[in-house]
């Protein structure tokens, strides 16, 4: 038999065999496919040919093109926290396989250049290094200060909009990310006080606060003033108090404001105040020194703001 007539052979066999898994095997009627019981039947006598199939497609509805486009995703979602949104590939540094067994020397040095290059691809030119490190500042500072996803998400997005107005030059990388991190703690409504952030930056304090007026000037941010009531779930929990206290503290900041108390008063120095108070009158007794540690305070501010907080409670209890 000659190679043209093998070939006729094969590909007449594959043809029969395509009709078959097209037809019944039953009475060789048309199958057709019940996407919604996961079946495969018989037009004409109604043999379920193939059972329990798996639904290769999404598990999402969409009516319309539009929809379809918002819903329809591959790989990892993107995030703004990393200078290449996450669309680029990241090379483990440990020298294992997919088994956790060790590589070989010339491996080991083979996955090294692969990194070397692989870095060197991602952060192409000097915009890209500088996010890269902003971002891993930021990162690092959310991290220290218990800071959630949501907060860094939207400093990344602050840092992004600086660097794309040019706001960079004669500000240090540092004190531009560290500014992001204030802002976007403030307007997620989780702030973190003046000190606490210099606590963990890299750059002083009047910096920050310098540089921090300027980005949110400059991108015309909506930045609320900081109100002292949400601080005081932060101090609550950690002097361990009860959710009673935690609400006597808000008590007292309400009475505050309606008395105009918190006009020019530092926030995180009323909240103290505020705690302090509630815990002693819920004789749940904690020191001042326990409150200024939490609260990274004075003593001093946290007693003059106590006596105010309490003055401004007998006044309206007389009313």
């Amino acid at each position: 038999m000659s190679e043209t007539t093998r070939t006729r052979a094969r590909n007449v066999e594959e043809e029969t065999d395509e009709q078959n898994d097209l037809s019944c095997p039953e009475c060789s009627g048309r199958l057709i496919t019940d996407d919604a019981r996961g079946e495969t039947v018989c037009d004409d006598c109604g043999l379920v040919v193939d059972a329990d199939e798996i639904d290769r497609g999404p598990e999402w509805r969409a009516f319309d093109s539009k929809e379809k486009d918002e819903k329809s995703r591959v790989g990892a979602p993107t995030t703004n926290m990393m200078h290449d949104k996450g669309l680029s590939t990241n090379i483990d540094w440990r020298d294992k396989d997919a088994y956790g067994n060790s590589l070989s020397s010339n491996q080991r040095e083979k996955m090294q250049r692969l990194r070397k290059w692989n870095e060197r691809f991602r952060t192409r030119d000097s915009k890209e290094r500088n996010l890269k490190q902003a971002l891993g500042e930021i990162d690092r500072m959310a991290s220290a200060l218990g800071l959630p996803e949501n907060v860094r998400e939207t400093a990344s997005v602050i840092y992004r909009r600086a660097l794309d107005e040019d706001l960079l030059p004669g500000r240090s990388i540092e004190g531009v990310s560290t500014s992001a991190v204030y802002a976007a703690a403030r307007q997620a409504g989780v702030p973190r006080s003046l000190d606490e952030i210099t606590e963990v930056s890299r750059v002083e304090k009047d910096e920050i606060a310098r540089t921090y007026r300027y980005v949110v000037r400059e991108l015309g941010l909506e930045v609320k003033p900081a109100d002292p009531e949400s601080y005081v779930p932060r101090f609550a929990s950690d002097l361990e108090l009860s959710e009673e206290a935690e609400h006597r503290a808000r008590e007292l900041l309400t009475n505050a404001k309606e008395k105009g108390v918190h006009s020019g008063k530092s926030p995180v120095g009323l909240a103290a105040a505020a705690v302090y108070a509630a815990s002693l009158l819920t004789n749940e007794k904690t020191t001042q020194a326990a409150v200024s540690e939490v609260a990274d305070i004075s003593e001093v501010t946290i007693r003059n703001r106590y006596h105010e907080l309490l003055e401004a409670e007998q006044g309206i209890a007389m009313a």
